[in-house]
């Protein structure tokens, strides 16, 4: 006679997903908002709109962390990667002008490992205190066979608010318009394909003082910068006229997405530094300077359009956030069919 089956005995541990809800709950808490209506556990979570909004536009987004995740295995680094998580969908939103309301996370695995799951959820949640959001709920996914021991991915979603009157879109962009740079983390979540693949190459140590108080490999799995509070202070007082995340595609690729098809963004390369991090992968990588434009943001993670007159006064207001801000360049008429970011 066959011996019973569990769902245990599939690889798959009820009481340890249980647990993993229970571990996280505490983090999840503190992200909390008024417009918040059920706490974690929940089938669905609840949530209504401020009544401060008359037209309130819905704005979602969502993304994971690429293949930055095979250095968190490599590395034995859980506890930010969840930062980069939400980061990539909030500032996304915020480039419309959106509120982050609240925040999913969809974490998959083969056989979870509790400890290591709550240092991943832990950094959602700190990267939901940081955007403002609340983490409302998500999903654990245990499936034995599909992923490698240790490993496991990442996906995750954003909703926020804004004025209908308020949404941000390019169409006003015009010719003398200002481009302001805020400075970047580091590689925030995109081109770590080209990353992984320059590590191989290089002959260098990893652990040895690299730059700011970092090691080099500090410096490569820093998360990305949240960019919301300060942004939606920005958006009180200067009516930002454009604004793009710097993600896949780098500077020369986003930048366009926000743009009128009869202008171009003309941006200095010495309005800001390169920083140390990609000078490391440039040389060590052999990377031509357009190929680090279309791949990596360069050091600038977020790039904002205002007019000339309010440059000033938005820049400042950044820099009293906490932001490093730079004037990268100003918008000009385009030539023919020319590529809609230049940088010279």
């Amino acid at each position: 006679m066959s011996t019973p089956l569990s769902y245990r005995d599939a690889g798959v541990d009820i009481d340890a997903g249980d647990n993993l809800v229970e571990q996280i709950k505490p983090f999840a808490k503190r992200t909390m908002r008024p417009e918040v209506l059920a706490d974690l556990g929940g089938f669905g979570a609840l949530v209504e709109i401020s009544k401060k909004y008359r037209e309130p536009v819905l704005v979602s987004g969502t993304d994971g962390v690429g293949t930055k995740l095979k250095l968190a295995f490599e590395w034995n680094t859980h506890d930010t990667v969840g930062i980069d998580l939400v980061a990539m969908s909030v500032n996304d939103i915020l480039v419309q002008g959106a509120e982050p309301l609240f925040f999913l996370d969809y974490f998959a695995c083969g056989k979870l490992d509790v400890p290591l799951a709550t240092d991943v959820i832990k950094g959602i949640a700190h990267g939901c205190e940081q955007a403002g959001c609340a983490l409302i709920g998500g999903e654990t996914a245990e499936m034995p066979g599909m992923y490698p021991e240790g490993e496991y991915d990442l996906a995750g979603f954003a909703v926020g608010v804004v004025e209908k009157s308020n949404v941000i879109n390019g169409r006003t962009i015009t010719e003398g318009d200002i481009i302001l740079g805020l400075a970047s983390n580091g590689v925030h979540s995109n081109g770590y394909s080209l990353v992984r693949k320059i590590i191989e190459r290089a002959n260098t140590n990893l652990d040895e003082p690299f730059t700011e108080g970092k090691t080099l490999r500090q410096a490569i799995i820093a998360p990305t910068r949240i960019y919301v509070k300060p942004v939606l202070e920005l958006l009180k007082t200067i009516p930002v006229k454009g604004m793009a995340h710097i993600t896949g595609g780098g500077i020369t690729e986003n930048v366009p997405r926000v743009l009128p098809e009869n202008v171009v963004a003309q941006i200095n390369a010495d309005a800001w530094p390169l920083p140390k991090l990609f000078q490391w992968l440039q040389k060590e990588g052999q990377v031509a300077t357009p190929e680090m434009y279309k791949t990596f943001n360069c050091g600038i993670g977020m790039v904002i359009i205002v007019a000339a007159e309010q440059a000033q006064e938005a820049a400042n207001l950044l820099q009293a956030q906490g932001e490093t801000v730079f004037t990268l360049g100003t918008i000009r008429p385009r030539n023919g069919d020319e590529h809609q970011t230049q940088v010279a």
